[in-house]
Parts: structure tokens; C-alpha cells; sequence
């Protein structure tokens, strides 16, 4: 198709169809109009503009019905037209405006909305955007004058109401935008010029007769039905926020006249009737009227469902706070929670558009300048303040969320102001209440009162070596309070505290919050957060802030506020607090003999329950647990915000974080290690180790002092424990002193401190195995040995079948006919005395003294004898609770002084008496204990140990499991929890590995063989049938051939032919048995004999 460029060929071409459409105004016309004009030029039509135009404006005009298809048709082609010229005359406009507003309204009822079907509105809208988008600027503003704010206000409320009555959102959406449009504020992406300040005037003066209609009608179409759409809500947002800021300017109304002047005399005094005077009594009426309004707006729209919707919420706040503060100061309070409460909100989108609109509110200087925003910023704390333990008790989570949200942005935004605010008693009393309320903690939880510490030689040393790696927010332990459970909630919390401490008169604010630490034990854990927090956002450690605070507390204060805090958290009073009562008192222990290895006193059962002690409850001990924590972690951030002065507050410091890394409960000693963690990084220790190290002596000198006063035991063994736990081997020479007046205290016989110094004993040999005995097999890898699995490695490698030499078989032969004759006695005389021989020079050799002194033992060597040597007279103690500390402190000894077998030896004939006891007439723990002990000195002291083993242990040791094993065959699932079980498996997992080390006789382990047999029965719980393979396959170990022998007389898989027949045939019992309750087991170990 061709393009006419020129009018004259445009207007040749388009004058057949202007002519027919106004003769016959219909549908195929209007389509013909519409496409003859795609072919005519922009510059062509704007000279044919007002051509075109008439037979489009005379069908919209002609009276009478009209065709819905012929008007949509013709709104379309107007439309058209209008978007490809421009509107150059004021009467055009003011003619077209009309008309397109005709069109939505009803004919006979000009006032309200014709009932047109969606497609002719949407047109109508389109149109009308088509008509405010092409006119010229100075055109269009004569649209604004006052003669024409009839039309206005007509056009207002016809947009109005078919925003809020209209279903379809499209057609809202539409008539939004074009009230948006006509209020000049429109956001399309074609340019527009700015108002200048005088247009900006004259429009917010006409559109002041409006504002009341325009913002309910918008703040009942906000408030809708959600079901809407969220479209719909932003446009009617965008809306009224632009229309407020055009009319409640600060910037206009400052340049309005107290009086109004006198009008000019205009045709129709109406019309000046309708003008509003924008005076001080108006600004104040309407803003007071507003704030209701905005206050519904923003509560609804804050929770809208809508990422879109919260944020031109975010957009509407930042705009009335910049252009409006003044005028809706009384609407500040909720603009600011608007932008406050969306800071943290669940889309990225609309928490980076609160934070930039809140930090460009802050570098404006608004709350510093205005200081009305200030006050009401103030007021708004000091209500929100007021009413946050009922919020906190009685929100979901996402309401309390959004609470804090609110308090820590009026925080923020208060920033250097906060000062003056919080010197009002009113104001500090509140906050700190309301903080004290909603910090409180749950004190209901028993399991941290009952978690104890275990610590073994490597998680020990594990996490001194990581100190400089380890935790710095996340580690802490997880609080448990009562009105939250969420972690976020509880980081705005410590936010809060954090702002105040950066901001706030530190001194006033610490004052006040250790005024109620002192008051009252309710608030003492509650209060001692928010001084950690205060003094951590004083040193600025990852304070978030809007502004930059004036004055910036140098570190001699902040040294010196922490001393003094430091020195209330370890009085006394506030460290020394009662965390746990240790288990039942076992002194009081009832004298019964006990009749055997397994044995269970029949009398236990009847026994009357021990007198029970007075303790604290529960929720008392749990409550000084966290508030030794929480001061503890005040230390760590101390230390931090203070980094290499805190060096020299370290001296009152350092001896109490160590004596809680002490502590038996672990809630305490996790959190006194992170705090050494802590003060590691703060003062450059490169670890634990280094730290007690470089202070080792003004630690030692207070361990010494401490332990001659009874009083203060309990601390300085602690103390001394946490210094050889977190410590290397460096410290040993440092600690010789202090570890001889734990051996001078123990010697004094204070029975009630025994066990006390014990564990200091356990404590430092297990650390000198872990330092000097790594290479020694220790009774968990005995056991690790002893229970392995017939399928798994065994304890050497199956060696493949070799047959054997005529040498080797005519020495086996010799050798068992020497054997044979041993066990009948029938020996020469000499013979007899060489093979006792040996002993005697063994027992001489344990029994001389001279033989101590070859050698010099080495410092933890000397440490270790002299620790065995009390081990000795304590084995016997009445108190078991005693005995089983004494035997796990006597198994160590033994791995420390395995290398030093002249001076081991010697000890462990003294001991052995006390050890058989407690092996064969004790207490199922002890005997438990006092086995482990056995394999630990079987491992290099066989020789010794064989004899005394098969005469005083072995026959009572094989008769107990003998007697057990019926027990444990018939047992059901809840026989695996019982102490008899433990001690049936420990000894069967421990026996074979003892029995290999002690190269025990033919006999003897014919004797083991037979106690373990009743174990290979199916009937027996799994885990004891796998330890008593574990026990068959060590002994294959010694003896292979009786092994085979023995076991293929229970069960033999095959009948064996002699290979020869002048050989008699073999006869074994189990050969030709039927399959039974042992044929499994003794299978897999047939299968496992090399």
C-alpha cells in the first residue's frame, strides 16, 4: 500500500472515506477510516488532524442510541489518530475531553456510570490517555485553570468510580493510570516535562477541591477485596501517594498566604466557591483527617500478600517523608513504620528499596533537623516500648518479627538523637523493662542441668589446636526463651542492645542496666545480655547503622567500663553458683560381699532408696547455668572490642574463665572455651596452649595459693584441669610444682576431697598418655582387636596351607610328647628346676629395689610412679566411687609407665593383691573397670602377669561366665541395658587379646575355650556370639591345632579318611552330629583356622 506523504494526497485519499462515515456511521466505514489512515504520514495527518477528527467526533456525538461495535470502532480510530498527532488548540482539547467523558457516563444520569460492556471502557480509557499524552505542555495546562475544574472534578469522579466499581482489573488498572495522568504525574516511558514550581502551585491548588473524594475513594479501593489483584493495589498506592505529595507539599503550602486574596472576577461566581484556600486551619484540618486514612493504608498494605504491593508502599512512604514531613508530621510515625517494618522483608526486591529509603532519609539529616519527626519518632518508641512484652507474648512469630523490625529502625533513624531520648527516665525505664521481659529465659529445660563433660585426650587437643579458626556468632549455645523461639528474633534483640551501645551515653546506659543486674536474680541473665551487647556496639563490632554516631568512646573508657563490669560478673556472689549436684553419694556404700566376677547382690533389689539431699531445683540451676554462660560470653566480646588492651585485665580474668572450662557441666565449659577462643584473637595467642603457657605463672602461683584453703579447692582443681587440657606438653615443667601439692593434698587424707583430687589425677595422665605413651595399645584397641568379626581381618592375616617338612613334623612330635609329659608330672628333677627357674628370678628381679635406679625416669614417668603408688592404698577405699576413680587413674599410670617396665613391674606387684580383689569380690562396675585395667598391663607385662593371672583370676574369671551364660541365653532385648551384660561382653572382647599377650599353657586355654563355648550358641544375644569368636580366634593364634581339635569335636563339618591304611581312622565326637545351636558359629571359625 502506498504512503501519502503530502496532505494533498492524503486528503484526496481520505476525504471518499470521511464523507461516507459521516453520511453512515458504521462499522465496515469506521475499519475503512482506520486503515486508509495507516497509509498517510504522521506530518500529513497532523495537517489533517481536525478532518479526520470531525466525522470520528460526529458519530460520538450524533443523538440517539448507538451501536456498541460502531463506538468501540470509532474510540479505537480516534485513539489512533490522536497518538499520531498532536493536540496545538485548547479547544480541541477541551471538546475532546468532554466528549471521551461523556462517553463513560450514563445519559440520563450525567453523574454516574453508563453501563457499557469492558471493551468500550478500556477503549474510552485508552482514548482518553491518547488525548492527555499528545497535547502540547502549554495546551494541556489550560486543562488546570479554575474555569475548567468542572470538567476536572467530572472527569475525577467518573475515573473514581470506575476504579472502584469496575470488576474487571484491567479497566481499574486503566482508570487509575489515567487519573494518574491527569494529575501529571504519570510514569510512561515517553519523557515529559517537569512542573515548574508555580504549574506545581496552581495544580496542587485545584486538585486541594478533590483531595478529600480522590484519597477515600483510593483508600477504599486499597482496603478492597484482596482477591483484586495486587495490580490494582499498586496503582491506586502509586495514586494516592501522588496525589498527596502534590497537594500536602511542604515546599507549597510554606509559600501560601495566611488570608485568601480575593478572587478575580470570574463568569459564574460557583466556581470560585469551589476553590480551597490551602491556609495553616486547612493543612491542619485535612492532615488530621488524612492520618486516618494513611493509617489504614499502611496497615493493610504492609501485609499484603505481594511483593509489588509492600513496595510501593516503601515508594509512597519515601516520597511523603521527603516531600510532606511537615505537613503529615502527624502520619510520619506510620510512613516510618511503613519503611521500618519492610527492612527485613521476606523479598530482596523490597528489603534493598526500605534500606535505601531509610539510609537516604538519615543522610538528609530528617530526624536531626526536624525535630517534630523526632518527637513523634520518640513518642512511637516510647509506645512500642510499652507494649512489646504483651506483642512478644501474644504474636506469632512473623508479629513479633515485624515488632523489632519497628524498633530497631525507630533505633536507627533516631541515631545521635537517641541521647536526649533516653534521658528520660520515662523512656530508659520503659525500653529497659520491656528488654528485661522479653529476654527472660527458659528455665524449664532439665537437660543442660544433666549434659556433663567428657573430654578425651584428642577433643582436647582438637579444639585447642582450632582456637583460631573457631566460632564467632554461630557457636555460642542456642538460648531457649520464653516467649521466642525463632533466631532472628533474638538477633534483633541483640541488635537493639548493639544500637544503643553505639549511639547512647554509655556510662548511663551500663549504670543502669548492672543497677538491674544488682536488683533482682530475675533479671540478673536478662541484663547481663543487653551490657554484653552495649559494650559491643560501643567498640562499633558489626553494628548495623544508619548515621554516623558524633562521638566515638576512646578505649580508656571502654577499658574502663568493662573493668568494672568484669569486675561484678566474677564476685563471688555471681561466679560461684550451684550448677549440678553430682549423682548419688556413694560413700555411704552397704557392706555386702560380693561372690563372684558377674556376680549381682540378690539384696540390691530390696535395698532402701538413699536419703535424698537437699538441692536446688531444677529451674535454680538452670538459671545459673545461663547466667554463668551469658557472662562468660560478655568476657569473649569484651575481649574483642577492647583486642590487645584487654592483655591487661587478663590477670583478673583469665584464672575464672579457666576454673568454668573446668566445670563438669557442658554448657559452662563450652562456653569458658569459646570465651578462650575469644581472647586468643583479641590478645594474639595463637592458641589455648600459648595462653596458658605465657601465663602459666601467675596461673600456678593462684592454683597453689587456692589449694591450702579447703574453701577453695574445688576452683583450683578445676583450674589446674582446664590448664592440662588445653595445654601441650610444654606445660608440664610449668605445672611440676602445683601437681606435687595435688599429691601433698591427697596424702593429707581428707576423704570428702579424694575424688576430687583424683579427677585432677585422671585428668593429668590422661593427658601424659596422650603426650608420651601414643604408641602404646591401649584397652580400646584391645577390645577394637577382640571384636572383630569371623568375616573381617583377623589379627594377622590367614596365611595359605603349606605342608610341612619331615624336620618340622619329627620337632612337633618331640615337643608334644615333652608337653605331655609336663602335664602328667612325669619330669627329671633337674629338668623341673630349670623350668621353674625363671620365676624366682622374675619375682627377685620385681622385688629388688637396686634395679629402680639404672635408669632415671623421665618427668612424666617420675609423675606417673608416684601417682600409682597412692593408687595402690586407694584400691581398697570402702567408697566405690572412689575405687572406679582410682582404677581408671591406675589404667593410665600403666600406659605411661609402659616403657619403663623396671620400675612398672615393681609397682604392679604391689598392686596386684588390691587388683585380684576388685576382679573377683567387687562390685560389677569395679570389676568392670578393674578387667580393663588387667589388659592394659597384660600388653608387655605377660611374664609377670601369667602366672598370678591363671591362678588367682583366670578359674574365677571362666566359672562366672560359665554360670552367666544360661542367663543371657534365656534373656530377652532388655538384657543388653544391664550391668551384667557390659561385663559379660567387656571380659569376652578383652579375654582373648589377654590370653595372647600372656602366652597362656594348653591348659589354661583349654579352660578359656570351655567358658567361651556356651557363648557360641545362637541362643546368646549377637553381640556376645561375636565377641566369643573374637576370643576363639585369638587363641587360634596360639595354639591352631587344639583350637581344631576342640572345636571339631562340638561340631565337624566332615569325617576325615586316613590317607594310609595302615593309619587308624579318625574318630572325632562332633563328626556326625546333626546341626545344633553352636554348628554356625563354630562353621565360620572352622572356615577362619589357618
Amino acid at each position: 500500500m502506498a504512503v501519502f506523504d503530502t496532505p494533498q494526497e492524503a486528503f484526496g485519499a481520505l476525504r471518499p472515506v470521511c464523507v461516507q462515515l459521516t453520511k453512515a456511521q458504521t462499522t465496515d466505514n469506521v475499519e475503512r477510516l482506520h486503515l486508509q489512515l495507516q497509509a498517510v504520514s504522521d506530518s500529513a495527518l497532523q495537517e489533517l488532524q481536525e478532518y479526520v477528527l470531525f466525522p470520528l467526533r460526529f458519530a460520538l456525538k450524533t443523538p440517539g442510541p448507538k451501536r456498541e461495535g460502531v463506538v468501540q470502532s470509532v474510540l479505537e480510530c480516534l485513539t489512533f489518530v490522536l497518538s499520531a498527532t498532536c493536540v496545538k488548540k485548547t479547544d480541541l482539547l477541551q471538546e475532546l475531553f468532554s466528549e471521551l467523558c461523556l462517553c463513560l457516563a450514563s445519559p440520563s444520569s450525567p453523574n454516574q456510570l453508563a453501563p457499557l460492556p469492558e471493551e468500550l471502557k478500556q477503549a474510552v480509557l485508552r482514548a482518553l490517555l491518547a488525548l492527555l499524552h499528545s497535547t502540547y505542555w502549554d495546551v494541556l495546562l489550560t486543562l488546570y485553570q479554575p474555569s475548567a475544574l468542572p470538567h476536572l472534578g467530572f472527569a475525577v469522579s467518573l475515573l473514581l468510580a470506575l476504579a472502584e466499581q469496575e470488576k474487571a482489573r484491567a479497566v481499574q488498572i486503566s482508570a487509575l493510570c489515567c487519573l494518574q495522568a491527569l494529575l501529571l504525574q504519570c510514569d510512561c516511558p515517553e519523557d515529559h516535562r517537569p512542573l515548574a514550581g508555580e504549574e506545581r502551585r496552581r495544580l496542587g491548588d485545584l486538585f486541594a477541591s478533590f483531595l478529600p473524594g480522590i484519597s477515600t475513594a483510593l483508600s477504599r479501593i486499597i482496603t478492597g477485596d484482596v482477591k483484586q489483584g495486587h495490580g490494582v493495589v499498586v496503582s491506586a498506592t502509586r495514586v494516592f501517594s501522588r496525589a498527596l505529595s502534590l497537594v500536602m507539599a511542604d515546599k507549597q503550602l510554606e509559600q501560601v498566604p495566611p488570608k485568601r486574596k480575593k478572587p478575580a472576577s470570574v463568569p459564574g461566581s460557583r466556581i470560585s466557591e469551589l476553590l480551597v484556600h490551602r491556609g495553616p486551619d486547612w493543612a491542619n484540618s485535612t492532615a488530621a483527617k488524612l492520618s486516618i486514612l494513611i493509617r489504614k493504608v499502611v496497615d493493610w498494605v504492609s501485609a499484603h500478600p505481594h511483593w509489588k504491593a509492600r513496595k510501593e508502599l516503601v515508594e509512597m512512604s519515601s516520597l511523603l517523608l521527603t516531600e510532606c514531613s511537615r505537613s503529615l508530621a502527624g502520619s510520619a510515625g506510620q510512613f516510618v513504620k511503613a519503611l521500618v517494618g519492610l527492612v527485613n522483608d521476606e523479598s530482596p526486591e523490597v528489603q534493598s528499596r526500605s534500606n535505601e529509603a531509610l539510609r537516604s532519609l538519615a543522610a538528609r539529616g530528617a530526624i536531626a533537623e526536624d525535630r517534630h519527626l523526632a518527637d513523634v519518632l520518640s513518642e512511637e518508641l516510647h509506645s512500642l516500648t510499652t507494649a512489646l512484652p504483651r506483642f512478644m507474648s501474644s504474636r506469632d512469630d512473623q508479629g513479633k518479627l515485624a515488632t523489632l523490625n519497628l524498633l530497631v529502625g525507630y533505633l536507627k533513624l533516631l541515631g545521635p538523637k537517641m541521647n536526649v531520648v533516653l534521658r528520660s527516665t520515662s523512656h530508659l525505664q520503659r525500653l529497659s523493662k520491656a528488654l528485661m521481659q522479653v529476654l527472660e529465659l527458659d528455665m524449664k529445660d532439665i537437660k543442660i542441668v544433666e549434659e556433663r563433660r567428657w573430654w578425651g585426650p584428642e577433643g582436647s587437643r582438637e579444639l585447642s589446636g582450632r582456637l583460631m579458626e573457631h566460632r564467632h556468632e554461630g557457636s555460642s549455645p542456642r538460648k531457649c526463651f520464653r516467649f521466642f523461639t525463632e533466631d532472628r528474633i533474638f538477633f534483633l534483640l541483640r541488635q537493639v542492645g548493639q544500637i544503643l551501645g553505639y549511639y547512647g551515653d554509655l556510662y548511663l546506659l551500663v549504670d543502669h542496666f548492672m543497677e538491674l543486674y544488682r536488683e533482682s536474680a530475675v533479671y540478673r541473665t536478662q541484663a547481663a545480655m543487653v551490657v554484653n551487647e552495649l559494650v559491643a556496639g560501643a567498640a562499633g563490632l558489626n553494628v548495623d547503622v544508619l548515621h554516623e554516631r558524633e562521638t566515638v568512646p576512646s578505649k580508656e573508657e571502654l577499658k574502663g567500663v568493662v573493668a568494672s563490669v568484669l569486675e561484678e560478673y566474677t564476685d563471688p556472689a555471681n561466679w560461684h553458683l550451684v550448677t549440678s549436684i553430682e549423682g548419688g553419694d556413694l560413700d555411704a556404700e552397704p557392706n555386702m560381699k560380693y561372690s563372684g566376677l558377674l556376680a549381682v547382690p540378690p539384696e540390691a533389689s530390696h535395698q532402701l532408696p538413699p536419703p535424698l539431699n537437699l538441692r536446688p531445683p531444677v529451674h535454680s540451676m538452670s538459671g545459673n547455668i545461663w547466667q554463668i554462660c551469658i557472662q562468660l560470653e560478655g568476657i569473649g566480646r569484651f575481649a574483642l572490642a577492647l583486642e590487645k588492651d584487654f592483655r591487661e585485665l587478663l590477670i583478673s580474668v583469665l584464672y575464672p574463665v579457666l576454673e568454668k572450662a573446668g566445670d563438669g557441666t557442658l554448657l559452662v565449659s563450652q562456653a569458658a572455651m569459646g570465651t578462650v577462643g575469644d581472647i586468643c584473637q583479641a590478645c594474639g595467642y595463637y592458641s589455648a596452649s600459648d595462653l596458658i603457657c605465657q601465663n602459666a605463672d601467675y596461673l600456678v602461683d593462684r592454683i597453689s595459693l587456692h589449694l591450702c584453703r579447703l574453701t577453695h579447692e574445688l576452683h583450683a582443681a578445676q583450674v589446674l584441669e582446664a590448664m592440662l587440657r588445653h595445654s601441650d606438653a610444654n606445660v608440664l615443667p610449668l605445672v611440676e610444682d602445683v601437681i606435687q601439692d595435688v599429691l601433698a593434698a591427697l596424702d593429707r587424707g581428707h576423704r570428702d576431697r579424694t575424688p576430687l583430687f583424683l579427677g585432677v589425677m585422671h585428668v593429668l595422665l590422661t593427658m601424659l598418655a596422650s603426650w608420651f605413651a601414643s604408641g602404646h595399645q591401649t584397652e580400646g584397641t584391645l577390645e577394637q582387636n577382640g571384636s572383630r568379626l569371623p568375616g573381617e581381618a583377623g589379627p594377622q592375616e590367614r596365611r595359605p596351607a603349606v605342608m610341612p617338612t619331615v624336620e618340622e613334623m619329627e620337632a612337633f612330635f618331640r615337643d608334644y610328647v615333652r608337653q605331655k609329659q609336663i602335664a602328667e608330672g612325669d619330669l627329671l628333677e633337674d629338668e623341673n628346676e630349670e623350668t621353674e627357674e625363671p620365676q624366682p628370678a622374675l619375682e627377685s628381679a620385681s622385688n629388688d629395689p637396686s634395679l629402680e635406679m639404672e635408669t632415671p625416669l623421665p618427668a612424666h614417668a617420675q609423675i606417673a610412679k608416684e601417682v600409682m603408688e597412692r593408687c595402690v592404698h586407694l584400691l581398697s577405699d570402702q567408697s566405690l566411687r572412689v575405687r572406679l576413680k582410682v582404677l581408671d587413674v591406675l589404667e593410665l599410670c600403666l600406659m605411661v609407665l609402659h616403657p619403663h617396665q623396671n620400675h612398672l613391674l615393681p609397682l604392679a606387684h604391689r598392686t596386684w593383691p588390691a587388683l585380684a580383689t576388685r576382679l573377683t569380690n567387687d562390685d560389677p562396675l569395679a570389676v568392670l573397670r578393674a578387667f580393663r585395667v588387667l589388659c592394659t598391663l597384660g600388653v608387655g607385662s605377660g611374664d609377670f602377669l601369667r602366672r598370678r593371672f591363671s591362678k588367682d583370676v583366670l578359674p574365677k574369671l571362666a566359672g562366672s561366665l560359665v554360670s552367666q551364660a544360661p542367663v543371657s541365653s534365656r534373656a530377652g532385648p532388655i538384657y543388653s541395658h544391664t550391668v551384667a551384660f557390659k561385663l559379660q561382653l567387656a571380659v569376652l572382647q578383652g579375654l582373648g587379646s589377654l590370653c595372647q599377650a600372656l602366652d597362656l599353657d594348653e591348659s589354661d586355654l583349654h579352660q578359656v575355650a570351655n567358658a567361651c563355648l556356651p557363648y557360641l550358641s545362637a541362643k546368646q544375644p549377637a553381640k556376645l556370639q561375636a565377641a566369643s569368636r573374637s576370643v576363639f580366634l585369638h587363641l587360634m593364634q596360639l595354639d591352631p591345632d587344639t583350637l581344631w581339635l576342640f572345636l571339631s569335636e562340638v561340631w565337624c563339618p566332615r569325617a576325615y579318611e586316613p590317607p594310609h591304611p595302615s593309619l587308624r581312622p579318625v574318630r572325632l565326637s562332633g563328626a556326625g552330629k546333626k546341626r545344633n545351636e553352636f554348628t554356625d558359629n563354630v562353621q565360620r571359625l572352622l572356615d577362619e583356622l589357618p
